[in-house]
């Protein structure tokens, strides 16, 4: 290099390879992981904004491995997409070599209210590799437990445990926290959590519909009440699809969900 020892140049590039290599890397990484651009065959050049449910949400991507997972993450068309009438589907597929999942992230914070998700794909029978998440989560509150509030749809890697859900209000090891429960094998059903500054609500329901109108309809519903639910703050609504430890689905066969609505009501 004109104007520069070779010691020099030795130098600079050791101090680049530094930066790169401190890159922020959580167990649950941001919506780019390591990249800030799109990816997983197909992806875009620049960060991805779709709508859903009248919200723009942001698509998560990365080039290597992130959390959740920790997995590759894809923002290409063949990933996350919007149909014609309107519903978010999300898919675990493979591209080449690697599995890729889908994330995407509300672009509004909300806070306290009802958060509900209307699912339009069975969820009893999701290989006992795949995790399926409707939650909160803000990246920058690690001492309220990123306000991660989780409905979540797994068997975590164990094809035998006998439950296949889970309500959390993170930490999930603080007691009460967890709600471990079954999800019946419905074709649609509808997920919600009201979140309140001392309590958080949790409800599954089979159908479309916010509240019940029978016994059958219900399928879970817990609460916990307590002085350290976390408050509300910079956190947003998410929705991911991903694989447990980053291991592929036991039977190798690609994964869609669709999601038919996401709505939000405040507190009254």
């Amino acid at each position: 290099m004109p104007g520069k020892t070779i010691g020099q140049y030795i130098l600079m590039t050791a101090a680049v390879l530094l930066a790169c290599s401190q890159i922020s890397g959580n167990s649950y990484a941001g919506p780019f992981g390591k990249t800030g651009k799109g990816g997983g065959g197909g992806g875009s050049t620049g960060p991805r904004i779709i709508s859903f449910a009248g919200y723009d949400w942001l698509v998560k991507s990365s080039t290597e491995a992130v959390g959740p997972g920790p997995n590759n993450f894809s923002a290409s068309t063949q990933s996350v997409w919007v149909d014609d009438i309107g519903r978010l589907h999300l898919m675990i597929r493979r591209d080449r070599k690697r599995w890729y999942c889908a994330e995407v992230i509300c672009q509004e914070s909300f806070g306290h209210g009802r958060y509900e998700f209307r699912i339009d794909s069975p969820l009893d029978a999701l290989d006992p590799n795949v995790v399926l998440g409707l939650f909160t989560w803000d990246s920058n509150a690690p001492e309220f437990a990123y306000r991660e509030i989780d409905i979540e749809i797994a068997r975590w890697g164990n094809a035998a445990r006998s439950t296949n859900a889970q309500y959390v209000v993170q930490p999930f090891d603080a007691t009460n926290h967890m709600y471990r429960w079954t999800q019946t094998s419905v074709l649609q059903s509808t997920h919600s959590f009201e979140w309140a500054p001392d309590s958080v609500w949790f409800q599954s329901l089979s159908g479309h519909r916010s509240f019940a109108d029978a016994d059958d309809q219900h399928i879970a519903e817990y609460g916990y009440i307590g002085d350290d639910v976390p408050p509300a703050g910079g956190e947003n609504p998410r929705i991911n699809l991903w694989l447990m430890g980053g291991n592929a689905p036991l039977d190798r066969n690609p994964v869609e969900i669709i999601i038919s609505d996401f709505t939000f009501q405040p507190l009254n």
